[in-house]
């Protein structure tokens, strides 16, 4: 991927991963415009970072993303980078309670990036140096039982990166799966969760955006246990541990 001289778009970039790099992507010299439902979060990152610029977006709204997308168009029409990164995460009892929060977790995590890309793809395949940056994580590798949904629609999202790569291989188009660890951030509340503190993501992650240009995964050290645990043979003794552990975090959240 091309570091510098981009367009980028940023989804979620109110907050936590998604403004941790969108302030990287700002500081290289990109265009950076971040996107989000709460716009007074939007307009701290921008107004702290004088040149980024924010659009509102309520990516679990199908109608809305296609409003967003004919806006960015007439403003951004030379957008080049997108990077899919809003989502949720919500704690979940499926033995009690309807699928409301599947239902939404879903919409937002899974459908919300498959109907952007849709929606803005056809911009991304006229630029010489264009990307997709999907946001995953290590728990699509890795489930973690008290959020079931959250893994299972980033696996999901996991398999549509996989596709829509090589449905765009011969294009100019590049697709890089982004597969963060738990990161210290707003998206887990105070469950009490362990996690990566949230610089120490963005400044590893764009080392491994600048070392490896050409690479369809960036996955930081933290995150390869999980990552990698079925290749390596180590999932059936990382899973029930890693999970007794989380399940007991969940009881003991506010």
């Amino acid at each position: 991927m091309q570091l510098t001289g981009n367009i980028v778009l940023v989804t979620g970039g109110g907050t936590g991963i998604g403004r941790g790099l969108a302030e990287a992507f700002h500081r290289l010299g990109n265009k950076v415009v971040i996107a989000g439902r709460r716009l007074e979060l939007l307009k701290e990152v921008s107004q702290a970072n004088p040149g980024i610029e924010y659009m509102s977006l309520d990516q679990g709204d199908a109608g809305d993303i296609r409003r967003f997308a004919i806006e960015l168009k007439d403003h951004h029409p030379d957008v080049n980078v997108l990077v899919n990164n809003a989502g949720i995460q919500r704690v979940e009892d499926i033995t009690s309670g309807g699928p409301g929060t599947a239902e939404l977790t879903i919409a937002i995590n899974l459908l919300g990036p498959i109907r952007l890309t849709a929606a803005v793809l056809h911009q991304l395949l006229g630029k010489p140096h264009a990307a997709i940056l999907n946001v995953t994580s290590a728990l699509a590798f890795m489930p973690t039982a008290p959020v079931p949904t959250y893994c299972a629609s980033k696996a999901a999202l996991h398999s549509y990166t996989q596709s829509l790569r090589f449905q765009l291989r011969d294009s100019a188009v590049q697709v890089i799966e982004l597969i963060p660890p738990q990161v210290q951030t707003a998206l887990q509340g105070q469950r009490g969760f362990e996690g990566m503190p949230l610089d120490e993501y963005i400044s590893e992650t764009m080392t491994l955006l600048e070392t490896e240009p050409q690479a369809d995964e960036i996955v930081v050290k933290r995150a390869r246990g999980f990552r990698f645990a079925e290749r390596d043979g180590a999932y059936d003794d990382i899973y029930p541990v890693y999970n007794e552990k989380m399940v007991a975090a969940a009881k003991r959240r506010p």
